[in-house]
């Protein structure tokens, strides 16, 4: 509310600067986008690929929903089991979906809408269920605080290889990646430290199942990064789709997909090619002919600049006709 017209610009460039998805000749289905039809997932606000159930993407609500992860087939958009976590407590703020290796599914319950008042925040680990079903899983519940003090964040990834766990926090005017301990400890608080700058106001992320790319998404935008080990290194833009409330992302198994969520009832996860390098070069959707998002110019191809301009100037158009009622009530 601070700066509605800057916000509605912003909408506006996203919705013009988008690509549409392209049709990948690999991997499920669902990696092409599907709608989640739950009528219990309203508040989608994190999403990570099933490592051992394909088409299979975990997601959860923001709050005020209890110790509940989802299981969401992406060829129907249908909810296949329903896992209640064991052993952790009341669930404050969660934000994200991670899975880790061995299996492991990682939640962070890392939101802190009250802007940073909470001393510590909470991350949970559970096995992911061989077989899709109900049922209850007893997890582990790690204490979270950072070195420089509390924060809000709803961005969280866990390393591929080595299982380290990384936070972002969300900060209009860009945040920092924080680092966990090598191993979380259940046992007292894990302190996570800021090793690089995060050039956006964060509100999820995730790393290619290759561990060799980070990809980063807000409300209108998107970055994604060389990896490293975390010792991240900006690579360019992502072309992120216009949502009611972008509130989440994951890589395809494959790593050739990008598939960002929004809050929302019957919210639509959409797709995107990953930037090259997230997969393997005989998965890369660029080997097979069609372009990778992103790059430093961000060049669009002739029907999208058609469509782009048609969105600049109905905005443009929105804006000057507010402005003028604006003028018109206060003379």
């Amino acid at each position: 509310m601070r700066r509605p017209f800057a916000l509605l610009a912003g909408v506006l460039l996203a919705g013009a600067c988008a690509l549409p998805a392209s049709a990948a000749d690999g991997g499920s289905p669902g990696d092409q986008g599907f709608t989640i039809k739950d009528p219990k997932i309203t508040e989608s606000s994190g999403l990570a690929a099933s490592r051992l159930h394909p088409g299979v993407y975990w997601t959860h609500n923001d709050s005020d929903d209890g110790p509940y992860i989802y299981a969401v087939d992406s060829r129907t958009g249908k909810t296949v089991a329903t896992v209640t976590l064991r052993g952790i407590g009341s669930p404050r703020d969660v934000e994200a979906i991670s899975v880790g290796p061995d299996d492991q599914i990682y939640v962070g319950d890392i939101g802190d809408n009250l802007g940073g008042k909470w001393p510590y925040v909470w991350i949970y680990r559970l096995p992911e269920p061989k077989v899709l079903e109900d049922r209850t899983v007893t997890a582990t519940q790690y204490v979270v605080k950072y070195s420089d003090g509390p924060r809000n964040a709803e961005s969280m990834v866990v390393d591929p290889k080595t299982g380290r766990v990384y936070i972002i926090d969300k900060n209009e005017d860009g945040g920092h990646l924080y680092e966990g301990p090598e191993r979380l400890s259940a046992s007292g608080a894990n302190i996570f430290r800021p090793v690089a700058p995060v050039d956006l106001w964060a509100t999820d992320a995730a790393l290619s199942p290759n561990g060799r790319q980070l990809a980063v998404r807000g409300y209108f935008g998107g970055i994604y990064y060389d990896w490293n080990g975390g010792r991240i290194k900006r690579e360019g833009r992502l072309n992120v789709p216009l949502q009611g409330q972008g509130e989440s992302v994951s890589y395809s198994p494959d790593g050739t997909r990008l598939l960002f969520g929004s809050e929302g009832a019957d919210s639509a996860v959409q797709a995107q090619d990953a930037p090259e390098g997230a997969a393997t070069a005989s998965e890369s959707p660029s080997a097979s002919g069609s372009s990778a998002p992103g790059g430093g110019s961000g060049g669009l191809g002739g029907g999208n600049v058609t469509t782009g301009a048609v969105v600049v100037a109905v905005g443009v158009a929105v804006l000057f006709g507010v402005r003028r009622l604006r003028r018109r009530g206060r003379g």
